[in-house]
């Protein structure tokens, strides 16, 4: 932790050029500059971007800070503000493949409210289930195992003709869509939009 007058004086021989100084401050800094990147969640391009950003801003107005202990809490700042402008500019434009038809990935990462959304279903989709008839749920079981198994397979574990297998997926898909676990997913997903 350096004291408060180890950073007036680290800062001081930063803005008059000492290289070791400011490798110095960029050592000491660079933890809190990337914890708060961290936190918007920006795939690594964007991160670097914001990273080499704040930095860049830093040697433009070092010599402009009034209070050298204020570095750390400016650093933050300027971190914060760099990362929500990137953000803003990726919600404004959408890479393109010009060679192709498909829109490139714009965050690596995917969104918390998709992984919320995607654990809601799946426990929904299970709850679900559970209120089905016991042939009938093993059969989507069966059918939904990967890698996925033979029509043959299935008849031969439940014991019932191969011919019946889609008819029988079609009720059991049915009765699926109207248990109580789904309707109450469907009616919570129209609740929140």
């Amino acid at each position: 932790m350096l004291e408060p007058a180890e950073l007036d004086d680290l800062v001081a021989r930063a803005c008059a050029g000492d290289q070791s100084s400011w490798n110095a401050l960029v050592d000491r800094f660079l933890p809190l500059v990337n914890s708060v990147i961290v936190r918007f969640r920006l795939s690594a391009a964007d991160g670097d971007d914001v990273n080499q950003t704040v930095w860049l801003r830093l040697v433009e107005h070092l010599g402009d800070l009034r209070e050298p202990r204020a570095l750390p809490g400016w650093l933050a700042t300027t971190a914060r503000n760099e990362a929500l402008r990137v953000i803003r500019l990726r919600g404004r434009s959408t890479p393109v493949d010009p060679q192709g038809y498909v829109l490139d990935q714009v965050n690596e990462q995917p969104d918390l409210d998709d992984d919320l959304i995607r654990d809601e279903r799946a426990r929904a989709f299970r709850a679900a289930l559970q209120e089905l008839p016991t042939g009938r749920r093993e059969l989507l079981e069966l059918l939904l195992t990967d890698p996925p198994i033979s029509y043959d397979e299935i008849s031969a574990k439940l014991g019932i003709p191969k011919g019946s297998i889609g008819p029988t997926r079609a009720r059991a898909l049915e009765q699926l869509r109207n248990t109580r676990a789904m309707r109450a997913l469907v009616t919570a997903s129209a609740v929140n939009e």
